[in-house]
Parts: C-alpha cells; structure tokens; sequence
C-alpha cells in the first residue's frame, strides 16, 4: 500500500493541495513506496505566515529556555534512534549503521546547540568614552529557510534547523523529494521538545517551493546543500532578493598516498570512505593518488580484492552489508553511463561492478563497487563528481605532482593525505587550497564545534556549516553606543565623534 506523506505547517501535519505528487520509491526494490506532495507557491507562504506569527515569541524567550528545548530535543533523538534509522534506510538505501551515523551526526549539532547562551553573548566596554558604555547583542533574523539533500536526510536537515532555531529564528525546511519521512519525523520530535507550533515548518516540493522560498520577502536567509550548478543557482537567485545565503556544492575528494604510508591503513581508509554510503556522499574519497609506480602497484593489488569482496545488499539483510542500492534508477544510470565513459576514454577498470546482480532484488538500484587505475586529468571520471561506488587512480610521480592535482581541480571540499612523515603533513596541510584536510583520516568532517566547509566551487558564501559560523550565520550584529547626560557638556558635535 501506498503511503501519502504530508507537510508539516504550523505544527500539523497538512496535507498537499498543489495536486502535484512525486513518486517516493524503495531504492532496493524499485517500488513506490510513497507518494510525496510538491507545494504550491501558496503553500510555501501558507508556512512562512505561521513562522512569522510564532517568531517574536519564540525569540523573546531568553536563550537558556531555547537551549532547553534543544536538550529535550536531543534526548527524543536518542530515544527514537532506531526509529530514525530504519526509517532512512527505507528511503535512502543505506545500511542501518549508516543511518544511524546520519542521525548521530545531526544530533551532536544539536548537541553544541544546547550551549547558545555562551555563543549569542554579546561585547561590553566601560567607559569607551567620557560617560559612554559601548555593547553588542546578537540578534535572530527571523523566518530563515534551508533546502537539503537526499543523501543525509537526518544529518544536513539538523545542521540547518538546529543552530537557526537556538537562536531565536523560525525555520521553513524544504528537504529533498527523494526521502521525505525523516524530516517530517524530526519536526514531530522538534515540537515534542517543546518548540512551539510554527516555529520548524517543512514544506515538501521541487524547484517549484524552491524558487518561492528564494523570492520570499518574508524569509531572510537560506541554508543550502547539493550540487554546484544548483548552489549557485540559489545563492545568485537569493542575494538578488536580497537574502543572506550559505550553499555547499560538489566535490572530487583526492586522498595521496605517500611512499611511507602504511598501505593497509591506506587501503582501510580508501576502501571505507569510497564505497560506504555507496559512494553517495560529498565527503566520499573518489580519487586516490599514490605517489610513485611502486606505492600504486601496492595500493591496486591490495585495493583490487577488497573492493570485489565487497558485501552489497539492502539495509534488511542485517548489519555486515558494506552499502547498499544508489537512492534512484537516474541516480544509478548516471553512474554506470560515467564508468562506461571511463573505460571509453581509455582508463584501466580494475574492479567492473556494472553487471552486479543481487537475486531478488533485480529492479532495485544496486551496482557493485568500480576501481579505475591509471585515470588522466582529461577523463570525465576525474573531473565529474560521480556520486556512486566508484574510486578513479591517479598515479603521481612526485608529492608536488600529487599536491598540483588536488589544488587544481575545481572543487575543493575535502581532502586527505596518508603519511609518517610529520613534514609532508604539515606542508600538505599548510599549502593545499581546500577547505576541511585529514591527515591519516579519511573523511575529515569536523565535530560539531567546529565548522564544515570547503572552498572553490564546493561553496558558494561566507560562513560554514554548524560551530560558531552557524551562530553568526543565524544571527546579525546590532551595537549600542550609550551615554547618560549627567554632568556631560552640553552643545552640538559637527565633527566625527571621537571617543578620546
């Protein structure tokens, strides 16, 4: 049976009146399992109107209160944990242990949320002047609005709303079409906690809802996940309405791989953070760099047999399935169309999961792990962000080589070095233009009290994601300059203030 999903307005679940439905399907099975309503521009304002009626209030309260809806909040998260999961892996695909880890790391935001009343302080000065304190506040900016991915239905969603709504601000979020439930399970947990009704809204839709949160008058900054072409489409369409925008965009994560490294934690590393989520995941490693002929003979003939042994299969089959079915039929064509294009333009495929065949499950969107050895700059392999279970090779003669193909690609969200030499690291980590470096760590996603973000075209605005950037994104600086007239000299100033 068919599910029909909601919005979620003013604290009610609210059902679609656009007419306008998309098909949610069980990645694994290809099924529909759900159909999802796409709002109307109507029903996006029909939200905004509620989180204005309910953010004076809710910003009113001091921060220690809205600190404490957050501390309740992470308590349901802990409590419907598993709940959670196994409602995302429906959805998405990904292993239980996955979604859990995407839950987790969205609670671990809220999490950091619970200390606002430290981070919204503001400055004092004592007698900045002859009679004259000088103080900041930080201020929410009111209805604020984020639009997020398919692949961290629970995680990106939480970076969003968290921080926003600590500090004062309502939230309108737009997730992705694709794995709708989550989201709507969170607000659910949001209002339990004690926010009150209006104040996280979440309005299903396509580009439709988007372009009505982007010309919204009502909505004053926008948080924003997914590919580059359309992060940079929101943030030029939202600051020409004037909005303060944050969009996070594509990636080509390399990871080098130095003569010295140890070749089976390499190998670990390369194996975990290529293939996990099914490779669906902006801080995936997607190119490996080992640096000389002898160190990437090593890594294939060790990477070769465990990337075939890879255990694939959907999130019911148990806890020790490696990753599961890409999240829809585009997603997995364009995947296998772009190893096609691999091998075309010429670059050895090591490991061939086109023909991956799980028994019972022919029509879902599995597709076994792919290895590419001696990929070139010019391949679409290289410079597309493939978004799958694929891992390209890029053999480098020299660390500077390795170090130039990192720096020059267009993205720069991740990347990752694996050494023993305390100097490289250093220099790596000094030297190379992009946002968020692990050494001897794959995946370099930063604890939530400190901020996620990359550079180049990985990232279109100023502030990254959660840590203290969340805070000021979510917030604007107002400062008093106060004086009381005892005993001050009377007359008109004409010239520029001067305090001494």
């Amino acid at each position: 049976m068919t599910t029909e999903l909601t919005h979620f307005i003013g604290g009610k679940h609210v059902k679609g009146t656009s007419g306008r439905f998309a098909d949610v399907f069980n990645p694994a099975t290809g099924e529909v399992q759900a159909k999802v309503p796409l709002a109307s521009k109507a029903e996006v304002r029909a939200a905004v109107e509620n989180a204005m009626a309910a953010q004076p209030a809710w910003a009113a309260q001091n921060p220690q209160k809205r600190a404490r809806v957050m501390m309740k909040f992470v308590q349901l998260l802990h409590r419907d944990m598993d709940k959670l999961a196994e409602a995302l892996s429906r959805e998405h695909g990904k292993t239980l242990p996955d979604a859990r880890g995407d839950v987790q790391r969205g609670l671990e935001v809220a999490e950091f949320c619970i200390g606002a009343p430290h981070l919204l302080k503001g400055e004092y000065t004592d007698g900045a002047g002859p009679g004259i304190d000088m103080y900041s506040m930080r201020q929410a900016l009111g209805v604020v609005a984020g639009i997020t991915p398919f692949n961290f239905p629970a995680m990106i969603p939480m970076w969003k709303f968290c921080p926003a709504l600590v500090c004062g601000n309502a939230f309108i979020l737009k997730p992705s079409e694709r794995d709708p439930s989550v989201p709507l399970m969170l607000a659910e947990l949001m209002l339990e906690a004690g926010a009150p009704e209006g104040i996280l809204n979440v309005v299903n839709g396509d580009k439709e809802s988007v372009d009505a949160i982007l010309d919204d008058t009502d909505i004053h900054a926008v948080g924003f996940v997914g590919s580059t072409p359309i992060a940079h489409y929101v943030y030029s369409r939202g600051t020409a309405a004037g909005k303060r925008v944050q969009c996070f965009g594509g990636a080509k994560n390399h990871m080098i791989v130095m003569p010295d490294a140890d070749i089976d934690q390499a190998v670990d590393a390369l194996i975990g953070a290529g293939y996990g989520a099914a490779g669906e995941r902006c801080m995936a490693i997607s190119v490996a760099v080992p640096v000389g002929e002898e160190t990437a003979d090593r890594l294939i003939s060790k990477l070769a047999p465990r990337v075939e042994s890879l255990k694939i299969g959907p999130y019911t089959a148990g806890e020790d399935v490696d990753f599961g079915p890409l999240v829809t039929r585009e997603a997995y064509t364009r995947v296998k169309g772009l190893v096609d294009s691999g091998v075309k333009q010429g670059a050895d495929l090591v490991v061939d999961g086109r023909n991956f065949r799980l028994q019972g499950y022919e029509d879902g969107n599995f597709i076994g792990g792919c290895l590419f050895d001696r990929v070139t700059k010019d391949m679409d392999i290289y410079k597309t962000e493939i978004f799958g279970p694929v891992l390209c090779t890029v053999r480098a003669k020299t660390y500077e080589e390795a170090l130039g193909l990192a720096m020059d690609h267009e993205y720069g969200n991740g990347t990752a070095i694996f050494t023993r030499d305390g100097d490289t690291a250093r220099d790596f980590a000094n030297r190379i233009n992009i946002g968020m470096v692990g050494i001897n760590v794959p995946i370099p996603v930063p604890l939530a009290y400190h901020t996620f973000g990359g550079w180049k075209k990985s990232v279109f605005g100023d502030l990254n994601q959660h840590g203290p950037d969340a805070i000021r994104f979510y917030t604007r600086t107002k400062t008093v300059t106060a004086r009381w007239p005892s005993g001050v000299k009377e007359g008109a100033e004409f010239s520029i203030p001067v305090m001494g």
